[in-house]
């Protein structure tokens, strides 16, 4: 366990400090990602500030004022529809990005390339919502509608995030061209792929589902020479139903060869499946 998980444990209000700095600081690279990549290259790729955006290129209205003209009612709407649960860093942070928006709007843009503006836009957005909801916050805005929709119409969330998106970006696409909507499309998709890394990090484990004759031996060997734990789950085949159990075994990247190599040895024959595990929490692993 890290230096930064014992205080908070000592110091449960250090917690819950922190995460209002991680909100503050997640809104503000949204904030100075839209300033210097997004808005410059017209990319409108979702929310509130690609409504902002469109409104910005179309009546020349000032972003931060459009969010917050925004942000507020649908706060005070989502409080409304659907209860308290949003809390107060989610009124932080849907005051605190259009503030920082205004605040950096007269930065230079750092690049007027549009595909670039859409890459590393998307990375920053991506970055800013993953730090905001470690922070177990939000930051508003069309989200809030999406969850309003949800709850009185039966769609799904996502589906309901998908719909309002899609609209901004084809109304993108209409007011500026077909092109910029194409850029707004790359920044979403780059963007939610950012999200899940910040959420989950880099290291991705595998997970083995080990099915073998030589249960006993495979088991030693991944205890004793991988020095990774296993479970062994009931199962039954479906052709002869006969007890066959499966052995579960989660390791690091790095030793997946040695787990191979270890299977192959002591049974050619066995069945293993392999998946990702995104994110392991526990002995060996990361602490939860």
């Amino acid at each position: 366990m890290n230096v930064f998980d014992n205080l908070t444990q000592t110091y449960p209000k250090l917690s819950v400090a922190m995460e209002y700095v991680f909100v503050l600081i997640g809104a503000a690279i949204i904030a100075l990602t839209f300033n210097v990549f997004l808005l410059p290259n017209q990319i409108a790729s979702g929310g509130v500030s690609g409504i902002s955006t469109i409104l910005k290129g179309v009546f020349g209205w000032e972003p931060a004022y459009v969010q917050w003209a925004f942000n507020i009612p649908l706060f005070i709407a989502g409080v409304a529809f659907l209860g308290k649960q949003f809390g107060v860093k989610t009124l932080v942070g849907t005051i605190f990005l259009p503030f920082v928006v205004f605040l950096t709007k007269h930065l230079d843009p750092w690049t007027h390339n549009a595909l670039l503006g859409a890459l590393f836009g998307g990375v920053g957005v991506g970055l800013g919502l993953g730090i905001v909801f470690r922070g177990s916050g939000s930051t508003g805005g069309t989200d809030v509608a999406a969850q309003i929709i949800n709850k009185y119409t039966g769609f799904t969330l996502g589906r309901c995030v998908v719909i309002i998106d899609g609209l901004i970006v084809l109304t993108a696409a209409a007011v500026f061209d077909i092109e910029k909507g194409l850029y707004a499309l790359i920044a979403l998709f780059v963007t939610s792929k950012t999200i899940d890394l910040v959420q989950v990090g880099f290291n991705s484990s595998k997970m083995a589902m080990i099915i073998t004759n030589n249960q006993e031996e495979v088991r030693e060997g991944i205890l004793n020479k991988i020095d990774r734990g296993v479970t062994k789950l009931s199962a039954y085949g479906g052709f002869t139903d006969h007890e066959r159990p499966v052995l579960m075994c989660v390791v690091d990247q790095t030793e997946f060869s040695k787990l191979k190599h270890l299977v192959k040895t002591l049974d050619p024959s066995a069945f293993v499946i392999v998946m990702d595990a995104a994110e392991v929490l526990g002995e060996g692993f990361k602490r939860a």
